[in-house]
């Protein structure tokens, strides 16, 4: 880092003064270094061994370190309301967003805040955003991935009122994570070691509302034939969390807020009432403001509600936790299949999560928030786990157009997701000089495919094609083995003709060595 003046922040509507333009890694052959994080305050030199970002997991700082990346750095110059980046010699590839950098190219105040993907010769991705001017490496995430500054809000807001008796409102889109965020504040309270309930109303009927929060009485209503405990009362002393609190019906919203006013709770069909202490959190995505001009909704409901308010950004909105979040999901599922060595850091060629695969999911805007982000990545995962990567580029796309395609009625982005093809492989050529994949014959994808004992990147290279075009090619044709087609006796006699060496064995079964060795640990047959 040179001793030039710290960079003026972006002039932004949205301009914080505790954010400063950040580098934060979000995709790295050794996952264990997302998310890490470096504060632009100056020109940077960007290169295999400088400069360090702290890890953020454990507050250790380490430079890129992969020796795939050259020593020969790229410049990060911040200058007034813009940064710029210079790809110097070119021997470390970079893309912005899915473009190739050629030449010098400036990033303005309304790129920055947005957030760029820069991809550092496919190997590693880092994102260029607005992030908190100060990190906290080693702090606790209360069980919400990320380490944006949106999402950082959202934990101290978490800290600051789980102590408190208040009553909770958050507010925020489908998909983002509200009952992540009243579990944590129930964890950070007094009540933590009561009990705990989540009702969504959206699932009751108007008959059904006020027997589920305040209880019955036997034959109260046809078909009660015992009496029913509510939540209200199973969550004495404890916190009742109401999910989509917009889709209470309108009486069971008067009973509702006696019962907040006076503690006092009255199964359907009682005369007795019963003194309760329950702390209420409630969540929505619906307008209420507008519920209430319209009737449909109790404005003293609604303040009795709102004691203290929490709102939670779109994951579109907080675009470097995409990377952290798609590791920790992976990392969840492989844990249900035993086979979370697939995210062991290695120095190999390929990862099993690649650069190019984060980048392009972080050009997405994720209508459906982490929820939809989470099954994506199941898919992902389930698909890619007896593969050389987590994503076959058919697959991938399969995933995201329909997404694109319901983002009709969402401000379109200022980059385009499909340059994101360009990252499928190391040095990758502009989108462009690509080969078309229907110029390519079965019998030519064969033979270099065999010439390059199978693996993807090189065969890739030498065809002249994208990865996505490879994958749809290899995906199509009847003479590519699969690895994960291979059964077990099949491979447990090609590795004991090829006296147990795995490049011999895979050669004969028409497959990648490492293809081999995923679909043979799948198997239990190797670690």
């Amino acid at each position: 880092m040179s001793d030039e003046a710290t960079v003026p922040r972006p002039t932004t509507t949205r301009r914080q003064a505790d954010v400063i333009p950040t580098l934060t890694i979000i995709a790295h052959p050794n996952p264990e270094r997302v998310p890490s994080q470096l504060k632009i305050n100056g020109t940077l030199q960007v290169s295999r061994t400088s400069p360090t970002f702290t890890q953020l997991s454990d507050g250790r700082p380490h430079p890129l370190g992969d020796r795939y990346i050259s020593r020969s750095p790229v410049t990060i110059k911040p200058e007034d309301d813009a940064i710029w980046v210079l790809p110097g010699e070119g021997r470390i590839e970079v893309l912005a967003d899915g473009k190739l950098v050629s030449e010098p190219t400036r990033l303005d105040a309304a790129d920055i805040e947005r957030g760029v993907v820069l991809t550092l010769h496919g190997r590693v991705a880092l994102l260029l955003h607005l992030g908190p001017s100060k990190a906290a490496p080693g702090a606790e995430t209360l069980g919400l991935e990320g380490c944006s500054a949106e999402i950082e809000r959202v934990r101290k807001d978490i800290r600051t009122v789980g102590e408190l008796n208040v009553p909770v409102l958050i507010r925020g889109g489908s998909g983002t994570g509200k009952e992540l965020i009243a579990r944590a504040i129930h964890r950070e309270s007094a009540r933590a070691d009561r009990h705990y309930e989540a009702l969504n109303m959206a699932t009751l009927s108007a008959s059904l509302a006020a027997s589920e929060l305040f209880g019955h009485v036997r034959g109260a209503f046809t078909g009660a034939d015992r009496h029913h405990t509510g939540c209200f009362v199973r969550c004495d002393a404890g916190t009742l969390f109401l999910d989509e609190i917009g889709e209470t019906p309108v009486d069971t919203q008067a009973q509702l807020l006696r019962v907040l006013e006076t503690r006092d709770v009255r199964p359907v069909g009682g005369s007795a009432t019963k003194t309760v202490d329950v702390r209420v959190i409630a969540a929505t995505d619906a307008d209420l403001e507008g519920a209430v001009r319209q009737g449909s909704f109790r404005e003293a409901l609604l303040q009795r509600l709102a004691g203290f308010r929490i709102n939670v950004p779109a994951l579109r909105d907080r675009r470097v936790d995409i990377g952290p979040l798609i590791y920790h999901f992976a990392r969840t599922e492989l844990e249900n299949v035993g086979m979370t060595k697939l995210l062991a850091p290695a120095d190999t060629e390929q990862p099993w999560i690649s650069a190019a695969t984060i980048a392009r999911l972080t050009a997405y805007h994720w209508p459906g928030n982490v929820r939809e982000l989470r099954n994506v990545v199941r898919q992902l995962v389930i698909a890619g786990r007896h593969q050389q990567e987590m994503s076959l580029g058919s697959d991938l796309d399969a995933l995201l157009r329909p997404l694109a395609q319901r983002l009709s009625n969402d401000p379109a982005p200022s980059y385009d997701p499909d340059n994101f093809d360009t990252l499928e492989s190391p040095r990758a050529p502009a989108r462009s000089s690509y080969r078309a994949p229907g110029d390519v014959s079965e019998e030519e994808l064969i033979e270099v495919l065999r010439g390059n004992s199978y693996r993807l990147a090189p065969t890739a290279k030498a065809l002249n094609l994208s990865r996505t075009s490879l994958y749809a090619l290899v995906e199509q044709s009847s003479r590519v083995r699969k690895a994960a087609d291979i059964g077990r006796e099949e491979i447990l006699a090609a590795v004991a003709s090829a006296s147990g060496k795995l490049t011999v064995a895979s050669a004969a079964l028409e497959v990648s060595t490492h293809a081999l060795k995923l679909r043979m640990r799948a198997l239990g047959i190797a670690d």
